[in-house]
C-alpha cells in the first residue's frame, strides 16, 4: 500500500489506513468528521446502479472517535431502484468497532424544464477572501484543517464569534493517487460549520458533532467549495450549526450538524 504521507487516506479494497492529515481538533489521535465523510461520499460513488441519478442526501452517524490508522469501509445498495436509491456504508475499525454509519439517497434529476428555483450567485470569489492562520496549540502534529485544506474567508473570521462565510479547497488527495471528485470535496467541506462559525471560545468549550447531514441540491463543479455558516446553542437545549453550500457557479446545498456543547477541562488546554 502506498505511503500516505502526502494524501489523506490510502485505499486498498475495503482497508484503509488513515494518515495524519485527517487529524481533528479535539483529540490527536481522532479524525476530523470531513475525512470520514469524504471518503464514504466515495464509496457510494462508485456503488454500481447509480448512473442516471444524482445525489440527494447524505447523512452520518459519527457513532465514536474515528482514529487514525487501519479501517475497515463498506457500502451497499440496499434498496435499488430507477428513480430512488438507498445506500449504506459503514467504516469500523480492525476489530469490528464500528465508528461512523451512513446513509445516502440517489434519485432521479429534476426535469429542468419544470425548475422554479433560480440559482443564487455564490458569495465573494475565493481570491478575494483572507487565508487562516490557525494558533492551534500542537505545532508538530499535522492537522486537517491547517494542512490537508486551504480555508479563505470572505465573512467573519476564525476565532472571531458568530456567523461567517468561507471557502474550502483539499490540499492533498483524499485518496493516494486519486483526484478528488466534486462531490468528494463537498463532503470534505460540509462538516465545517461549528468549526468557522462558533459562537462559544475554543479554549473554554467544545462543540463536536455526532452527526451530519449533507442535502445536495445539484451536482457540484469544481475545486473550491463555500459554506455560509451559523451555529445556535440554546440555553439548556442542544447545540446546531448549519450551513449553504456553494461552488463558484451558485448555490449547491446544505450541511446540518447537532453539537454536543461540554465545558472544556482545564487540562485539555486548547486545541
Amino acid at each position: 500500500m502506498a505511503n500516505s504521507e502526502a494524501s489523506i487516506f490510502t485505499v486498498e479494497g475495503e482497508r484503509v489506513v488513515a494518515g495524519e492529515l485527517a487529524r481533528g481538533p479535539w483529540d490527536p489521535q481522532a479524525q476530523h468528521g470531513g475525512p470520514p465523510a469524504a471518503l464514504i461520499a466515495r464509496a457510494f460513488e462508485r456503488l454500481p446502479g447509480g448512473e442516471e441519478l444524482v445525489m440527494a442526501r447524505l447523512t452520518y452517524e459519527l457513532l465514536r472517535p474515528v482514529p487514525l490508522g487501519e479501517l475497515r469501509i463498506a457500502a451497499a445498495v440496499v434498496r435499488p431502484g430507477k428513480r430512488i436509491q438507498l445506500l449504506e456504508a459503514s467504516l469500523s475499525t480492525p476489530d469490528g468497532t464500528e465508528v461512523v454509519r451512513a446513509r445516502a439517497l440517489r434519485v432521479r434529476p429534476a426535469d429542468t424544464e419544470a425548475g422554479t428555483a433560480d440559482d443564487p450567485p455564490p458569495p465573494a470569489p475565493p481570491d478575494r477572501g483572507v487565508a487562516v492562520d490557525f494558533d492551534f496549540n500542537r505545532e508538530d502534529a499535522r492537522m486537517y484543517a491547517r494542512d490537508a485544506m486551504e480555508l479563505r474567508f470572505v465573512e467573519g473570521s476564525w476565532r472571531e464569534p458568530g456567523p461567517a462565510t468561507a471557502w474550502f479547497r483539499l490540499r492533498v488527495p483524499l485518496v493516494d493517487g486519486e483526484e478528488p471528485s466534486a462531490l468528494q470535496r463537498l463532503a470534505a467541506a460540509a462538516d465545517f460549520p461549528n468549526g468557522i462559525a462558533s459562537i462559544l471560545p475554543w479554549s473554554e468549550y467544545v462543540f463536536i458533532n455526532p452527526d451530519l447531514t449533507v442535502y445536495v441540491e445539484r451536482p457540484p463543479v469544481g475545486e473550491w467549495i463555500c459554506l455560509q455558516a451559523s451555529t445556535r446553542v440554546p440555553a439548556g437545549g442542544v447545540g446546531f450549526a448549519e450551513a449553504v453550500l456553494y461552488d463558484e457557479r451558485g448555490r449547491v446545498g446544505r450541511s446540518l450538524q447537532s453539537l454536543l456543547v461540554m465545558e472544556r477541562p482545564i487540562s485539555a488546554g486548547k486545541p
